[in-house]
């Protein structure tokens, strides 16, 4: 019989595992009798013998081979068997194996030169455990090798003196979900994140939920991550059946390192009834994620796709096509190329490494996407805009969590472009979040955008993370940077019931709002939403209503590169400015099963551009307020009024849930109404079918 092998340290000591003069084993009580040199083995034929009467397996006749439960514990100074972590295939052999651990007895502890010490062990244990079975032992100590080696070195001559087996020696099959337990990013997903907020909601909670993307090992504070992905194993017994459903495609772990790598795709069909458009996407993609010792994690992802969308998307991608003859931008992804017959071919590439120096702090160097808040839209920050480079530094401390962002954006419009160049300019992101009680939370951020005029570059004014950028702006010129205030806040009714709003100003004018007049100057947005897990008692059914309303002009400039946008691509809200939404959206997850359904109407303001009527009235971030409509008189919703409707229903089953590859089907509707039909806008009806297989890592914003 091949047994498999046992793991086995002890912690104090230089010589770990072999029994030595000054070191003695946990003796049962059938082992006091033995000599010293025999109580190692009489302890691993003992505790094997106890386990094997105390074990039950859960499934009679089971000839399936080579499964075992791996056990991590301690025998304590009091002799107590102390479990530390217990792992299987098969959640049903790890719950028989703890229930026959709990069974063990007391023992006599073990020593160490005479005193009472512990001693840990990983034990491998083959199930069903057999009658003749045993522990096979070795040792990670090494005294053996290393004497033999010692004893090659002193025949060998002085140039191999150090030779040795080092690379034979390396570890490397050690992979135990260590994704789970790290620093390393979740990636942004609405269909993920709402089952994690449910948790981090919970009254009492000291949990910080609105600057996205999180990371694991914060989420596994809350929701545990490790008991959701044992749920959702299924039993495989074949390599090629546990990496489609169950692992990571590729795992590799050692002492003090580990990194997965898993292929996947963004694989898409439909009909677009409206344009009569067979519509489909094409992404191959690598995702990497690891760690190497306690304090650096990294992550990165690269994508190449073709897609031909919908005909009111293809407008969408059309209408932001940047300088230098691409024909478009793909909104949330980036620029894209000509493909043909109205393809695009567009690629992504993000990346990021993770610093943390001490339990509170965490640097963190990326090229990617961002959001802040606590709804299915941001006023202050989202990830509409395609990846961007950034520096971010984050404390949590205490009830604070305080998050500094220092990124570099682009305007990419031929009017701005200089020398065949896009025009780069900066921004600088604080937010603090402050847990108030255990049922309030309040959020303050700033943000400040600068362009690079005059080789001014990375301005080392807005470089310090507790400043007020108002200020700084003053002294720099108002014309050279453009800064938002605001505030969140998050009020939690119940654990299932959770209240959010959030308040942008990007310019304020108090004897404006006191006397009415509408002034273009009062630029602010604000949201009001509510979350309801559980809702209508239905375990694992969150509902969300969502009202968002932004004025005209808001998030433009009268700096025409100082709007609030990347590369053609709000930085907030995709609609951008002047129009007010109402949003309803169902969420339930059933096991490896999901469904959404979601309904948003609103009315947005366009420009008119008929009639000789080219003014700016404040729903285009890219226009200028030099060319505004009128100083005073402005209200939400002004210009080219058009009512807009968007229903999506989806249902989909997640395929793996470790690398996050589902299979899904959609329907969407889409309505728009203008007054006038125009270059940026036109009246229309879609309804959109589409089917498709995809790895969710980034969210596609369809609903604008």
């Amino acid at each position: 019989m091949k047994f498999l092998y046992t793991f086995l340290f002890l912690t104090l000591s230089s010589a770990v595992f072999a029994q030595s003069d000054i070191e003695r084993f946990p003796v049962f009580d059938e082992c006091k009798e033995k000599a010293i040199d025999q109580l190692e083995d009489c302890f691993y034929k003992t505790l094997y013998a106890q386990l094997k009467d105390n074990y039950q397996h859960p499934v009679k006749n089971d000839s399936v081979p080579n499964q075992s439960v791996t056990m991590r514990f301690e025998v304590d100074r009091e002799g107590s068997f102390v479990l530390i972590r217990t792992d299987a295939l098969k959640a049903s052999l790890k719950e028989e194996m703890i229930i026959a651990f709990e069974k063990l007895p007391k023992v006599e502890a073990p020593t160490f030169n005479g005193d009472p010490t512990y001693m840990q062990f990983i034990l491998n244990i083959p199930v069903p455990m057999k009658e003749s079975g045993s522990f096979q032992v070795y040792s990670n100590s090494d005294n053996e090798v290393k004497k033999q080696q010692r004893k090659k070195e002193a025949e060998d001559s002085l140039a191999f003196a150090k030779a040795n087996e080092e690379y034979n020696n390396i570890i490397s099959d050690q992979y135990d979900r260590n994704q789970l337990r790290s620093d390393a990013n979740i990636p942004l997903s609405y269909q993920r994140y709402h089952r994690y907020e449910a948790a981090m909601n919970r009254v009492g909670n000291n949990a910080h939920t609105a600057v996205k993307p999180y990371t694991f090992n914060y989420v596994d504070q809350y929701f545990d991550l490790e008991a959701e992905r044992e749920s959702l194993l299924k039993d495989q017994k074949t390599w090629l059946g546990r990496k489609w459903y169950n692992e990571h495609f590729f795992e590799v772990a050692g002492e003090d390192y580990w990194f997965v790598v898993d292929p996947g795709v963004d694989l898409q069909l439909g009909k677009d009834s409206r344009d009569d458009v067979n519509t489909y996407n094409n992404t191959r993609l690598v995702n990497v994620s690891g760690g190497i010792g306690d304090q650096i994690t990294f992550g990165m992802n690269i994508q190449e796709s073709q897609a031909r969308f919908p005909g009111y998307f293809e407008r969408e991608v059309r209408l932001r096509a940047p300088d230098g003859g691409n024909p478009g931008i793909v909104p949330g992804r980036g620029i894209a190329e000509d493909g043909g017959e109205n393809i695009f071919d567009y690629p992504v590439a993000t990346g990021y490494i993770n610093y943390k120096p001490s339990k509170y702090f965490d640097l963190q160097l990326g090229h990617g996407q961002h959001f802040i808040g606590d709804g299915y839209r941001s006023l202050v920050l989202s990830d509409n805009s395609q990846p961007f480079p950034y520096f971010k530094l984050n404390a949590k401390f205490w009830k604070l969590d305080y998050t500094v962002l220092y990124t570099s954006l682009r305007d990419v419009r031929s009017e701005v472009t200089a020398d065949d160049s896009f025009r780069t300019k900066y921004m600088t992101h604080h937010y603090l979040s402050w847990n108030a009680t255990k049922r309030l939370n309040i959020g303050l951020f700033e943000s400040v955008l600068w362009q690079d005029d005059n080789q001014r570059g990375f301005d080392f004014n807005y470089v310090n993370p507790v400043i007020f950028y108002q200020s700084v702006e003053l002294q720099t010129g108002s014309r050279g940077g453009n800064a938002l205030l605001g505030f969140t806040a998050k009020y939690k009714f119940s654990d299932r019931l959770t209240g959010y709003g959030q308040l942008t100003i990007d310019e304020f004018s108090g004897a404006s709002v006191v006397s009415g007049d509408g002034s273009y100057q009062n630029k602010s947005a604000y949201q009001l939403g509510m979350k309801w897990q559980n809702a209508f008692k239905v375990p694992n059914l969150m509902m969300q209503l969502e009202y968002n309303r932004v004025r005209p002009y808001t998030y433009s400039h009268n700096s025409v590169v100082l709007n609030y946008a990347n590369s053609n691509q709000a930085l907030a809200h995709p609609w951008g400015a002047n129009f007010y939404e109402a949003i309803l959206i169902g969420r339930y997850t059933k096991d490896r099963w999901y469904g959404i359904a979601k309904a948003i109407y609103g009315e947005r303001g366009y420009d008119i551009l008929q009639n000789g009527d080219n003014a700016f009235y404040g729903g285009n971030i890219y226009g200028s307020e030099d060319d505004r409509v009128s100083d005073n008189g402005n209200e939400t919703v002004q210009g080219n009024i058009s009512n807009f409707f968007y229903g999506h229903l989806e249902a989909g089953y997640v395929i793996n849930p470790a690398s996050r590859l589902k299979v899904f089907g959609q329907v969407i509707y889409r309505s728009q109404n203008p007054r006038y039909n125009n270059d940026l806008v036109r009246g229309e009806s879609t309804m959109w079918l589409n089917i498709g297989l995809r790895t969710d890592i980034m969210n596609w914003s369809f609903d604008r």
